[in-house]
């Protein structure tokens, strides 16, 4: 099964108040597995970039400025994800900025049943902990250390890792049984001949001189 793992970075938290999407990165996982396919993007949103916003991700206008817009790079983007599945965290946040942009890009929106949301899955599993993205990775052991700053694609990456975990962790479907088989029949195998099931002359001679020795055998009682 096919699945897109994605992220989006933007000017602020709501699309109906002017705020665009500054960057998208994404990921192709083949039954929870990623495949190294990826996708990544930095936009111009055409606006200034509030200081709270850069705090957050890093991205500064003078950095996006003349960076591609949402247009011109959203073709590539729908080739990307085709009509696979869409995984992100807080998923309801990243499609109403996906739709926002393709509203106004004049394009069809993406139905919001493609998405698959590790916040609500993660929600169920883990009632009453945390639930951010940091916290998801610290549970399940995940390595952090590269994250000093949001980063669409870098974001993509830790949370395909979480979601795997969250539905179920790698055997999923077996899948480590199925492909040990494979491995397993490449060893090398040394054949030895079955032995003869029958004594040889000199295991009876052997034998007989053995049994001359025994002092009342119970077979003679």
């Amino acid at each position: 099964m096919r699945e897109i793992v994605f992220d989006t970075e933007t000017t602020g938290i709501m699309p109906g108040d002017g705020h665009r999407i500054v960057e998208i990165g994404a990921l192709e996982l083949i039954d929870r597995v990623p495949t190294g396919r990826t996708y990544h993007t930095y936009i111009d949103p055409c606006r200034s970039m509030p200081k709270d916003a850069e705090n957050v991700h890093g991205l500064s206008t003078a950095f996006l400025t003349g960076q591609p817009i949402f247009e011109a790079v959203i073709d590539d983007f729908l080739a990307f994800i085709e009509d696979s599945p869409l995984v992100a965290h807080n998923a309801q946040f990243d499609m109403a900025f996906l739709n926002f942009e393709l509203r106004r890009a004049g394009m069809k929106e993406l139905p919001p049943t493609r998405a698959i949301d590790t916040l609500e899955i993660s929600r169920k599993k883990h009632p009453g902990a945390k639930h951010t993205l940091d916290a998801l990775c610290n549970r399940y052991g995940i390595d952090l250390s590269a994250r000093t700053k949001h980063g669409a694609l870098l974001d993509a990456e830790l949370l395909a890792r979480v979601y795997v975990e969250l539905t179920g962790g790698r055997q999923i479907g077996f899948d480590l049984a199925a492909t040990a088989e494979p491995e397993a029949a490449a060893v090398e195998r040394t054949l030895v001949p079955a032995r003869a099931h029958h004594a040889s002359p000199e295991e009876l001679e052997r034998h007989a001189a053995f049994v001359t020795k025994l002092k009342d055998p119970v077979w003679l009682a």
